[in-house]
């Protein structure tokens, strides 16, 4: 006969160095705003990890993806939104693989100017698909969220997070119905391996 132990997965010990944080409550006490996106709310003590494991079960499951969105440092948030989309390529459209290069660039070589480059493109889209989305979690990544050559406007910390929700979910709710359960557990699969070898 098995014990308690035998389904339940034990705590996460190891830091990840990926996340900007390691406790949720810790997470939602730098960023409050994220309440509005996750109504589930972390225990005492509760690493980022376990709290993702318990959303990923729980009656929203898309709470997981919100979380990881904000956990995750910039430039492997980005990364994660970058490859969430790579996913399911074909439910992308040419703006979106627009976009994704953008992002890209900026990943590799994370400069102002490929930070601007992205928030440009991801301010002046006709539509704001995922790919739009991703981009202008690459321009409030960091410095100012104003077009260049505007007066400075600071990013507050949640705006990348908030965008990387946006786009990522966005690109979720494109997957078949019958497949959706399975590409939200592959997304936050893809976040924690990134979380680890940041």
């Amino acid at each position: 006969m098995g014990s308690a132990s035998d389904t339940t997965p034990p705590a996460t010990i190891a830091p990840a160095p990926g996340l900007r944080v390691q406790l949720g409550r810790q997470l939602f006490g730098t960023m409050p705003e994220m309440a509005d996106d996750i109504v589930a709310r972390p225990g005492e003590g509760e690493h980022v990890f376990d709290f993702c494991r318990r959303l990923r079960l729980g009656e929203t499951p898309e709470e997981a993806i919100s979380l990881m969105a904000f956990a995750l440092q910039p430039r492997p948030a980005v990364w994660w939104g970058h490859e969430c989309l790579k996913a399911a390529p074909e439910l992308l459209t040419e703006q979106d693989r627009a976009m994704m290069e953008l992002c890209a660039a900026w990943v590799g070589e994370p400069t102002e100017a490929n930070r601007y480059l992205a928030l440009d493109a991801g301010l002046h889209v006709a539509v704001r698909g995922p790919g739009a989305w991703l981009a202008l979690a690459v321009g409030w990544a960091s410095g100012s969220m104003a077009p260049e050559g505007l007066p400075p406007a600071l990013v507050p910390m949640f705006a990348i997070g908030r965008a990387l929700n946006a786009g990522v979910l966005t690109a979720l709710a494109r997957v078949a119905q019958d497949k959706r359960r399975r590409m939200l557990d592959h997304y936050v699969g893809m976040a924690e391996v990134l979380a680890k070898t940041a």
